[in-house]
């Protein structure tokens, strides 16, 4: 049993019949009133984000989790497939178990929570940025770079994301997996 005090990104705990990762969590300690803890969660079996707020000092059944490192193959529609680095196992994960499966590349090396009691895997945590290849976008406009313009592009994975003009096809670029974002144009 843990307490409000405990909880921090990447904690799944039990609740509501069904097991939720905590992505995001503020500490509130209003002038008036007792403190209490903001939360967002998200279901690793459906899905779902719910909003959630725990008084200060309220007991929470966290599960306790394990990370191996694997290795991403396919996905066949329904299920992603990954494979240990360490055995060569394999197992395969709904696309709700993903935080960004249009960023997944073939090969990427992510890491997965496992349930130490169920040997069952919860959820994938990708890492904090990828470096992907500029599939398709427009050519920019010579002279057009006064402001921070940009114009859509789609990455090798098949996400679509919006680049600064001076991003062509065949560039490399670094995206954050948190927020599926433009960063940096990578030199190679």
């Amino acid at each position: 049993m843990a307490t409000t005090s405990d909880i921090r990104n990447g904690l799944c705990i039990n609740y509501n019949h069904d097991i939720y990762k905590v992505i995001e969590f503020l500490h509130v300690k209003p002038g008036k009133g007792p403190a209490f803890v903001r939360t967002k969660l998200k279901s690793v079996t459906t899905g779902k984000v719910i909003d959630n707020t725990f008084s200060a000092g309220h007991k929470i059944d966290d599960v306790r989790v394990e990370t191996h490192r694997f290795q991403y193959l396919y996905n066949d529609g329904e299920f992603y497939h990954f494979m240990n680095e360490v055995d060569y196992t394999q197992i395969r994960l709904l696309e709700a178990a993903l935080d960004m499966p249009s960023l997944l590349k073939e090969g990427e090396v992510v890491t997965v929570l496992i349930n130490t009691e169920t040997n069952e895997p919860l959820s994938v945590e990708m890492p904090a940025s990828v470096i992907l290849e500029v599939t398709h976008t427009e050519p920019g406009v010579k002279g057009n770079t006064a402001t921070n313009a940009t114009k859509p592009a789609t990455v090798e994975t098949g996400h679509e994301l919006n680049v600064p003009l001076f991003i062509n096809e065949g560039d490399k670029i670094k995206i954050e997996t948190d927020k599926g974002t433009y960063k940096e144009r990578v030199k190679e």
